[in-house]
């Protein structure tokens, strides 16, 4: 399952409010990216086969300032963030070099990084 996360929600992951040990995994997203839209069903099957990460969509456009926290530029993008009592450690997918033209990202490349990094 896939959660819509709020500015509010999304800020206090970042500040590391939440000291419990579980990993997040937050795609970034805009109404008015093609990409975006079409990574949904591949998002979604990721979220289904990985029941011990919570899934979380952000749309930027409800906190553009978000691109420049978290040091990324443009959507989609992915982000990981290992939650605990040391503050989050969060990881921000890579541009990919030969980008899919209709999704951006390839879901192998999302569950790479996901694995790679949780």
């Amino acid at each position: 399952m896939i959660e819509r996360l709020s500015k509010k929600g999304l800020q206090s992951l970042v500040a590391g409010n939440v000291k419990e040990d579980i990993t997040c995994v937050i795609k970034f997203y805009s109404n008015t990216c093609h990409y975006c839209h079409a990574l949904r069903r591949d998002y979604m099957e990721i979220a289904e086969a990985n029941d011990d990460i919570v899934f979380y969509a952000f749309n930027i456009d409800d906190y553009p300032d978000i691109q420049r926290v978290m040091n990324f530029r443009g959507v989609p993008t992915i982000s990981l963030l290992r939650m605990g009592d040391y503050g989050p450690k969060i990881r921000v997918i890579s541009d990919p070099n030969l980008p899919n033209p209709q999704t951006y990202y390839t879901k192998d490349q999302i569950q790479d990084f996901i694995e790679k990094e949780k």
